[in-house]
């Protein structure tokens, strides 16, 4: 099956892109081509913040969701908790 990440990335106007991925180094080579997503695409690829690694992908679905819902400032501790 494999593990999966949560991971934070900063787009070059400083927002935060929250996303899921089996692959972190594959998902981040997207990102910079700007074919990873349309929103990282439109604001362009800064850098990898912050990641967690999940058991599984329903695991990462819901931490992503959860880190999707705190506030900005809260989403980097967020995900270097364990």
């Amino acid at each position: 099956m494999g593990k999966w990440f949560v991971y934070i990335l900063e787009c070059r106007d400083n927002s935060y892109y929250t996303g899921i991925t089996n692959n972190l180094e594959k998902r981040m080579n997207a990102h910079e081509k700007g074919t990873g997503s349309k929103y990282v695409k439109a604001k362009g690829f800064g850098k990898l913040l912050a990641f967690r690694e999940c058991e599984d992908k329903i695991e990462a679905a819901k931490f992503e969701y959860q880190v999707k819902n705190v506030e900005r400032n809260k989403k980097i501790k967020l995900l270097k908790e364990k």
